[in-house]
């Protein structure tokens, strides 16, 4: 069957401005499936440093937008099992303006807790023991300083918006690692600039654990320490609180599934056209083929075969693609998509239905041409 493979090829290109519309057709539409494919790993599959898998994040039960006593993380503490805790807020804020490039993360965490607690983070001992050491000391994500050109010793201004006034920070270190697009200096120094009234309040306590093995166990008992407070707890490992911020956005699996669901389908429709389209223009071929001795099945498959081969064209280019835009997505400083990558898995997957798309367009009119008796495809001709 494979020296029938050349004359399928040509007959391909009989038409070469469709098979091109085609293929093109077929590569975008993959591209968009590889893509969102990408992010439905980058979500919700992709592995995290080994140590995050020692941490938890305790915040407020009700939500994110309410903070949590400071002396909280005292009492989390002296919980058996935990080696060290780190009070952080979310600052916001506005740096230069709301350019997208220019929008990261920043927290205010204590200065001399994070690193410890996050040592995926590599950073220069000298440059750690500046940030300790200066209140007003920045520390930043080497995915953030290199597109924004910060230096070291440079200082930077933070407009405040969830918090009021302005911050000016010097830059004293810049850390490199994974999940690396963000800023941190110190609470205390946030906390000086706080009327009164907002002072002793932390966003969020991240833990340390001594164990994977120890973190759910510590999480039920942050919760059960403070179950009966007025500010009550929820506490959960890293990566669930990490997918906690993507439920925000909604049902993303449904989303994600639906748009890829709604592609299929639209490439379905166009490839299974085209392919009816070329078999009709050919029927009397058929004929041709099966006086020459050409059994119904030979027909069938190089029917088949030449959707097959338009479909996985485009699936290649697509995927290519694909691939393309993942690896420039992801050296965004956004904390989702910073490190995406396309993963085998999602490769292979779009080849797939892409070798689908081609089998399930022509299978219809490919049986319809080679059932057809040889009297019959030959009067179509005339």
């Amino acid at each position: 069957m494979w020296k029938y493979l050349p004359f399928t090829f040509k007959n391909a290109l009989r038409n070469r401005r469709r098979t091109v519309l085609t293929v093109l057709s077929v590569s975008v539409s993959l591209f968009l499936l590889g893509t969102l494919i990408a992010v439905y790993f980058a979500f919700y599959h992709r592995e995290g440093p080994p140590e995050a898998a020692l941490r938890a994040a305790v915040h407020h039960r009700v939500s994110l937008a309410f903070a949590l006593p400071e002396f909280y993380a005292a009492r989390i503490k002296q919980i058996p099992g935990v080696k060290e805790v780190c009070r952080a807020s979310w600052y916001g804020g506005v740096y230069i303006d709301h350019r997208p490039r220019n929008n990261f993360a920043r927290f205010a965490v204590d200065a001399d807790k994070i690193f410890p607690i996050r040592p995926e983070l590599r950073v220069d001992p000298d440059q750690r023991a500046a940030f300790e050491r200066e209140r007003t000391a920045a520390a930043v994500g080497r995915a953030i300083a290199e597109p924004l050109g910060l230096k070291l010793g440079q200082r930077i201004t933070l407009q405040g918006d969830i918090y009021p006034g302005s911050l000016e920070l010097v830059i004293r270190a810049i850390f490199e690692g994974e999940n690396d697009a963000v800023m941190y200096f110190h609470r205390d120094y946030l906390e000086e600039s706080l009327p009164p009234a907002r002072r002793g309040w932390t966003g969020m306590i991240l833990v340390l654990t001594d164990s994977a093995e120890a973190v759910p166990r510590v999480s039920q008992a942050v919760d059960e320490m403070f179950r009966n407070s007025p500010q009550q707890t929820k506490t959960e490992s890293e990566r669930a609180f990490q997918l906690s911020f993507v439920s925000l956005l909604g049902n993303i699996k449904l989303i994600l599934l639906g748009i890829c669901s709604a592609v299929t389908f639209a490439i379905l429709l166009v490839s299974a056209n085209t392919i009816a389209m070329s078999v009709r223009e050919r029927i009397s071929e058929v004929g041709v083929l099966k006086t020459l001795g050409f059994t119904s099945e030979k027909v069938l498959a190089m029917i088949i075969a030449e959707a097959v081969m338009m479909a996985l064209a485009g699936g290649l280019i697509g995927s290519f693609l694909a691939m393309g835009m993942v690896r420039w997505v992801s050296k965004m400083p956004i904390f989702f998509v910073q490190g995406m990558h396309m993963p085998p898995a999602a490769l292979g997957i779009s080849l797939a239905v892409a070798l689908l798309i081609g089998i399930a367009s022509s299978v219809i009119p490919a049986l319809s041409a080679a059932r057809m008796p040889i009297t019959e495809a030959l009067r179509h001709a005339g």
